[in-house]
């Protein structure tokens, strides 16, 4: 078995798995070297004894990191995740932006209600807090929408790149596009800089459209479920979870945690009963649609007027994941014009049925996700 970045994504072309692209083997190459330079890196950020305390421990220099961008299916959280999964790194973690963001906002909540504050700007404790864990950094899809966010991406980044973590991320814009005709973005233009100066930017520049690619000769829409229906569904996971095997993974909802049974990437599974027959809602529904690009759904029932609470989730999950141009893949006992023609709610259900209907058309799988 192949065991670097670039040896890897060789291995998935020469069986099949991806197809030939000059753009993503540059990147694979640039990805071998950072996985080189990392297997002796050893940050001085959290080493003890006299000479730490003295500050006589010699500071290893970090390694460039890597921000690798381009629109929508080029392949850029597939190399992320090849990059991390064969990584000699032990300290590391993957995560979507969001997620992460999210997970600095809640530090940041802690810290405001702690009685005893460490000092007057928390990010330099956080940033400590995550270099003491890993030495590198995996962020997916790295956006930002409002300068509180843009303050404290940049401020965060800088601290963390003081403490020796090695940041590899993906975004779909260019450095200088982030957070473009924001307010105040002045204030963000340090932070470009800092990318500039601390990553190799490369952008992936393909013209071919992989998630309509991978769908030639897949259905979405499988009618009716049954072992025809659930070889297809898991042969559409399998294409686009590129070789990984699924794992369960957790995203945080207001401070609940929303259990995704199987996911591996940019894919998610689920059976209709797990999304729409448990007490989940619109902001669980946002979240699948904004951190997941493709989901799969099976066993979607033809529904009764006494399932009008199952009906209603699923109009609000419909429209979720259509308003971020998810590529919805399920298996159904209709057509959807036919899933809940009668009840509660099924005049509503005709858009959701419209909607099924056009996001099986190869236009609306073309579209790009929109996080």
């Amino acid at each position: 078995m192949p065991h670097g970045p670039l040896a890897t994504y060789r291995h998935r072309l020469a069986t099949g798995l991806i197809q030939p692209d000059a753009a993503q083997e540059l990147a694979a190459e640039k990805l071998e070297s950072l996985h080189r330079a990392l297997s002796g890196y050893r940050p001085s950020t959290g080493q003890k004894g006299w000479k730490a305390r003295f500050g006589l421990v010699r500071r290893a220099s970090p390694p460039q990191g890597l921000y690798l961008f381009g629109d929508v299916g080029r392949g850029k959280s597939m190399l992320m995740d090849i990059f991390f999964h064969t990584s000699p790194v032990k300290a590391k973690r993957r995560v979507h932006f969001h997620t992460f963001l999210q997970d600095v906002h809640a530090a940041l909540h802690v810290w405001r209600k702690s009685a005893a504050r460490p000092g007057p700007d928390p990010l330099p404790v956080i940033a400590h807090d995550i270099a003491r864990q890993i030495c590198l950094l995996c962020l997916d899809e790295l956006e930002i929408k409002d300068i509180a966010d843009a303050m404290i991406v940049g401020g965060l980044f800088k601290d963390l790149l003081a403490h020796g973590v090695v940041i590899v991320t993906t975004s779909n814009c260019s450095p200088d596009e982030l957070y473009e005709n924001g307010l105040q973005r002045a204030k963000f233009l340090p932070f470009i800089a800092l990318i500039k100066e601390h990553f190799d930017v490369l952008e992936l520049s393909g013209e071919r459209d992989f998630r309509l690619g991978r769908m030639s000769g897949l259905l979405v829409y499988h009618v009716p479920p049954g072992p025809e229906a659930d070889s297809g569904l898991a042969e559409c996971f399998h294409r686009f979870a590129n070789g990984q095997a699924p794992t369960e993974e957790h995203l945080i909802v207001h401070g609940r945690i929303l259990k995704v049974p199987h996911a591996a990437g940019r894919i998610a599974r689920f059976s209709f009963s797990e999304l729409c027959e448990s007490p989940l809602g619109p902001a669980d529904y946002l979240q699948l649609a904004t951190h997941y690009d493709v989901i799969i759904i099976a066993n979607v029932p033809r529904l009764s007027p006494e399932q009008r609470n199952e009906a209603r989730r699923f109009i609000t999950l419909i429209d979720a994941l259509y308003e971020h141009r998810v590529l919805l893949i399920c298996s159904a006992a209709a057509r959807p014009h036919e899933l809940y023609p009668l009840g509660d709610g099924a005049v509503e259900f005709k858009r959701t049925a419209s909607r099924l209907m056009e996001m099986q058309a190869s236009d609306y799988i073309r579209r790009p996700h929109l996080t």
